[in-house]
């Protein structure tokens, strides 16, 4: 008697198809109507000069900018798409159907999408048979004269890419490339300012949404998860989801600068640290960060290490101006918390020997730099050369955040042992201007009388 081998593996869940219901699967559908719900890119001469500017950059040359591809969170499950920044800032397409998308453009200047385009019903069977890319497993894309309506650009198929892949510079690969994308992003236009705005003032009803949710996050032996999935359901319900992954850190947790778990209690005697932005469908992100007392007042340590990051974050934001340096605003918050430091006697040595660039030592304290650039990305602009950003100078139109912090870690010696397991970070979006810089979160208080103000009202159902 013979025994079958055993099955190594099951691979997919997926049913086998029958010839019979593959000759089935490929008749009997109505005339497919136009995609419903798909506007047209807004202003696709924003998006044409954007090109242009780039094609400028590198005449006579190809330049593939891709969307990304899909990456696997678990076995045949796929992490939510959305399609690389500079993909979308040069062609306004923002959606779960980009993956695997390149935008070309030829040394002459056109500009070629090459997609993957919706596949017909009457043959080969992927509209039902492919889990990542058939229509009836992820919805419905549009085919290439659709694509051509709601773009502008003249699109092809993504099979006849190859050829292209092996002449030109892509951006996923040529550092000179990529740099450039990033430093024609710096300056934001009107429409992007708004567009981060908007982002921001999501962001402020999800706050508000959290302090709300306060007495149930209080209740939860997971309180840090209550607070993420709060603001999460905001910035899902009103734009493309969050712009990063949200940090709810209380207590302790608030000295790890990106806290990254989210699964602590809530101790109303203790402080949160919230640090969140909602992205808009557009995919630009606010950057806010505020750091609420859990029983809505503050004590009197925890009020004196807020107002001391208050005032540091206040000098930095005076600091903003166009024509100063970007690293001018991280000065001015340093030396507040340096200073304060001195006085508190924590740093043993003066703030000016303490701020030396040959010592740093007040950093213990604070360690990481007060702000960046913002945009498509909560850390934008990132590939931009130095010179051009860290050691360059402001201009109208850059946006960014600035964000001084204390961290008082729970096993630092150094401290008194009131200071010691305490986390403050204060961090506000600003544009700016021709003779400065306008807060645009001005809509969430940053005093911390303020504070406790917004909280009472929040809490006790006034508007």
């Amino acid at each position: 008697m013979t025994s079958r081998a055993p099955q190594l593996h099951t691979g997919s869940h997926d049913l086998p198809v029958s010839d019979a219901l593959a000759a089935f699967m490929t008749g009997g559908w109505a005339t497919t109507a136009p995609l419903p719900d798909e506007p047209p890119v807004p202003d696709p001469a924003r998006f044409a000069g954007r090109r242009a500017r780039l094609a400028a950059r590198f005449p006579g040359e190809r330049l593939l900018v891709p969307a990304g591809e899909l990456k696997v969170r678990s076995h045949d499950c796929d992490h939510r798409f959305r399609p690389h920044s500079a993909y979308a800032w040069l062609t306004g397409l923002t959606g779960e159907d980009q993956p695997g998308h390149v935008l070309v453009l030829e040394p002459d200047g056109e500009a070629v999408l090459y997609l993957r385009p919706r596949p017909p019903r009457d043959g080969g069977g992927a509209f039902y048979r492919d889990r990542r890319h058939g229509e009836f497993w992820v919805g419905r894309r549009p085919d290439l004269a659709e694509a051509e309506r709601r773009t502008g650009l003249r699109c092809a198929h993504l099979e006849d890419l190859d050829r292209h892949r092996r002449t030109g510079r892509d951006a996923a690969r040529d550092t000179e490339l990529a740099c450039t994308l990033s430093e024609l992003r710096l300056v934001k236009d009107d429409w992007e300012v708004a567009q981060l705005q908007q982002a921001v003032a999501h962001t402020t009803t999800g706050f508000e949404d959290v302090v709300r949710a306060l007495p149930a996050a209080l209740r939860h032996p997971r309180g840090e998860r209550w607070i993420e999935g709060v603001f999460q359901l905001r910035a899902r319900a009103e734009g493309n989801g969050t712009g990063y992954e949200t940090i709810a850190a209380a207590g302790a947790h608030a000295c790890v600068l990106h806290w990254p778990r989210n699964d602590g209690p809530l101790d109303p005697r203790q402080l949160l640290l919230l640090d969140a932005g909602v992205e808009t469908d557009a995919l630009y992100t606010a950057d806010l960060t505020r750091t609420l007392p859990l029983s809505g007042r503050f004590s009197p340590v925890q009020r004196r290490v807020y107002e001391l990051v208050l005032a540091a974050q206040d000098a930095g934001i005076a600091a903003l101006k166009p024509g100063a340096s970007f690293r001018d605003f991280h000065r001015a918050c340093s030396g507040v918390l340096a200073e304060g430091l001195a006085d508190w006697g924590v740093l043993r040595i003066p703030a000016r020997e303490a701020l030396a660039a040959d010592s740093g030592l007040y950093r213990r304290y604070t360690l990481c730099s007060s702000g960046h650039m913002l945009g498509l990305d909560v850390h934008d602009c990132a590939r931009a050369r130095a010179e051009q950003y860290l050691d360059g100078v402001l201009t109208q139109g850059q946006v960014l955040t600035v964000e001084p912090g204390l961290y008082l870690q729970p096993d630092d010696e150094t401290l008194p042992a009131e200071l010691r397991g305490i986390g403050v970070r204060i961090e506000d979006d600003l544009v700016i201007t021709a003779d400065g810089a306008r807060l645009m979160s001005s809509a969430l208080p940053r005093t911390a009388d303020a504070v406790e103000e917004w909280m009472d009202g929040l809490l006790a159902g006034r508007p």
